[in-house]
């Protein structure tokens, strides 16, 4: 038996949320102990054309929302991009995680063959949901997260791989 498609989405998701909102956590933690205005770190960008923190996280939550509901092919939730502070980010955070735990299994199941459609700017896009879950969902999400940890750690905060990786 091989994975399934739940188990190749769901637990990552979880994983690397849960990882984001140690790291969110360590970063409030940083700006309170080294009195640094935590609006910094919320604003804060790793290059001039690149989202800033609050951006990445709030794209990191759409893209698990997107991902999951169209794979369990359920409405995706619309959350409003009104995050400015860390514990806004937790909420944001933890409503995501609650909507992909009203998930189930079996709501996945087939999901593999299902057609996924993306409008991607002008452009849009047919994949399987095989191709849609490993050569884009998962990627794009995984690169949001990373870039959020990245702009903390750029920052200063003191963050390494355990914490990006989280527990598993």
């Amino acid at each position: 038996m091989g994975i399934s498609v739940y188990q190749a989405t769901v637990p990552a998701i979880q994983q690397m949320f849960g990882s984001l909102s140690a790291i969110l956590t360590k970063a409030a933690a940083h700006a309170e102990a080294k009195k640094i205005d935590p609006s910094v770190f919320i604003n804060a960008r790793l290059a001039p054309d690149m989202h800033p923190l609050v951006r990445q996280v709030q794209i990191a939550s759409d893209n698990a929302k997107g991902l999951c509901a169209r794979l369990a092919n359920v409405a995706i939730p619309s959350f409003p991009d009104t995050e400015t502070t860390f514990a806004d980010l937790q909420q944001r955070i933890t409503k995501t995680l609650d909507f992909i735990k009203t998930l189930k299994p079996e709501q996945f199941e087939g999901a593999e063959k299902r057609e996924i459609t993306l409008k991607l700017g002008p452009q849009e896009v047919k994949w399987s949901g095989q191709v849609y879950l490993l050569n884009f969902g998962l990627p794009n999400f995984y690169f949001h997260v990373t870039t959020a940890y990245d702009i903390l750690r750029h920052n200063g905060v003191e963050v390494g791989k355990r914490d990006f990786m989280g527990s598993f």
